[in-house]
């Protein structure tokens, strides 16, 4: 987060609020089968304070806000609502005890417009105008400027979460629970967000839960801060009486360096020195021009334009970050370079040539490599063995002719699972059965070992503990150091800064510009994503 979202957040718990919490969750359990997602919790919210819930992905802090939602039903526990203990059955429970959740994924309908998604689910008769006229009042009572009328369809990712946002305030709840917020948002529609959130817990006597898993955001943004590794809280705080390193050990379970540690931790301050520091040392001359995308356009449903006109080119032995709040294109342009999604206009080249992006396997053909953004849905079968998802998309050279050979694939895969040094029972192991920071080094080590030309990673650290981010960042810099071209796609403002030697800002389909690493500053990155031009 910004200096100017730091200096705007006036953290500090109003007076003459009663003593008794908002909220009270005492012993909490919550299996999935064999796996404890939320061991014996404990969390207490009062009102007048933003509560921060941190942690890493998959500590237990969405299960926990689903189970406090009604989403979810604990094995064990108790919760006490201003309280009075509550049995918590379902979501519409949970809208009657006041409590609201503003979720991570959007759950708004494309086709319908900002007042049709808001009265989803309410009962009674409809009326249009009434509820045109209640979205605009909640939008400028708090600041969420967003047309009532505009199809869901034709907004931006930001716009989409205020009307997440509008919908939740709509119920007027006095329990707000944020999953995830910002990670759609641009600096400055976050430090709008933050503004609001602060307004509505001083002036309307409301609690809030900030579930985050980003050091910058926490301590800039709550009053409290409770922290979960594992399933378990390790550590509950006041904000204003801990600092980044305390917060970082507790989350990680070890000391952790803050600068090595940027990336995975959410420092975008640090990420900031990182690259100024890279910019300041000698820098190695960039080579030929690996990939070239000229004023490729692609049209969606109802001639939307997903990527407008975008020019993009990348040189052997850089990193290209392409920065942008989720939403913008990175998808189609990920999807382009994976020979899934054709083009309507333009061109791509690899290595001088052109490449026919909608043909099957053109561009893995030409060279082209990418770590897809969900490696569940894209980069790997789950029920497949390791050996086998390790030559999943190039089966040539574990052939005999027109047979597979099997002793080929495990020789393969004993020779990647050391170079890669990925953690796993035997090359037999079906996939699930991988951590998640495991599952993302098969699929690397598979994208890499067929020596690409271009490497595309899209979100390449999303879901990672700290460890593996570290590694998964420590392998694009040397396979770059290498020689080849790197196209980091990311939202992860903190993660194009400390990695990337030229950015490149993507909003709704084109690039707003493109910058030095030197240039680098995180104001002008902010107005270019939110589309003002280089």
């Amino acid at each position: 987060m910004s200096d100017a979202t730091s200096s705007t957040i006036a953290t500090g718990k109003p007076s003459g609020f009663p003593v008794v919490p908002a909220v009270e969750m005492r012993g909490i359990i919550k299996r999935f089968g064999s796996t404890v997602a939320c061991d014996r919790v404990d969390l207490v919210v009062q009102r007048g304070e933003i509560h921060g819930l941190l942690g890493q992905n998959g500590a237990g802090k969405s299960t926990l806000m689903k189970v406090l939602t009604g989403l979810l039903t604990p094995d064990a526990g108790v919760i006490s609502i201003d309280g009075v203990p509550r049995i918590v059955k379902d979501p519409h429970a949970a809208s009657k005890l006041g409590i609201a959740m503003v979720h991570q994924h959007f759950s708004v309908i494309e086709a319908l417009t900002v007042w049709e998604n808001v009265v989803l689910g309410e009962k009674g008769r409809l009326d249009e105008a009434a509820t045109i006229k209640s979205v605009r009042a909640i939008s400028e009572r708090y600041g969420l400027d967003v047309d009532p009328t505009a199809k869901i369809a034709t907004l931006t990712a930001g716009q989409r979460q205020r009307v997440e946002i509008i919908k939740c305030l709509r119920r007027d709840p006095s329990i707000v629970i944020l999953d995830e917020p910002t990670s759609v948002l641009t600096l400055a529609e976050s430090e709008e967000l933050f503004s609001t959130l602060r307004y509505v817990v001083r002036d309307e006597n409301r609690a809030v839960v900030l579930i985050s898993h980003k050091l910058d955001e926490i301590l800039n943004a709550t009053d409290q801060v409770c922290i979960m590794r594992s399933g378990l809280v390790v550590a509950q705080l006041e904000t204003a009486a801990t600092d980044a390193r305390s917060l970082a050990r507790e989350m990680v379970g070890r000391e952790v360096s803050l600068r090595g540690e940027a990336v995975a931790l959410g420092l975008i301050q640090e990420a900031e020195e990182i690259a100024v520091e890279a910019a300041d040392a000698v820098a190695t001359p960039a080579g030929d021009v690996a990939l070239r995308i000229d004023d490729v356009t692609v049209k969606g449903p109802g001639g939307v334009r997903l990527l407008d006109h975008l020019d993009l080119e990348i040189r052997q032995g850089e990193i290209l970050g392409l920065a942008g709040v989720e939403g913008n294109g990175q998808v189609t342009l990920a999807n382009v370079l994976s020979s899934l999604t054709d083009v309507d206009s333009g061109t791509v080249e690899v290595a001088g040539r052109a490449v026919r992006a909608g043909k099957a396997g053109a561009m893995a053909r030409a060279g082209v490599a990418v770590i897809p953004e969900d490696r569940h849905a894209a980069g790997c079968v789950l029920d497949m063995s390791v050996a086998e998802n390790l030559v999943l998309d190039d089966l040539d050279r574990v052939s005999n002719g027109r047979l597979v050979s099997s002793s080929k694939i495990r020789e393969n895969a004993i020779r990647l699972i050391q170079q890669f040094d990925i953690m796993c029972p035997s090359p037999d192991t079906p996939m699930r059965f991988l951590s998640g920071g495991n599952q993302q080094r098969v699929v690397l080590a598979r994208q890499i070992s067929r020596n690409p030309k271009v490497l595309v990673a899209a979100q390449p650290t999303h879901g990672l503990d700290v460890g593996a981010v570290e590694y998964m960042t420590e392998q694009l810099r040397r396979v770059a150091d290498e020689g080849v071209a790197v196209l980091l796609i990311s939202t992860e403002l903190e993660e194009i800064l400390a990695l990337s030697d030229r950015i490149a800002v993507i909003n709704e389909g084109r690039i707003m510009g493109t910058l030095d690493r030197q240039e680098a500053d995180l104001d002008r990155i902010g107005l270019m994503m939110g589309g003002q031009e280089l």
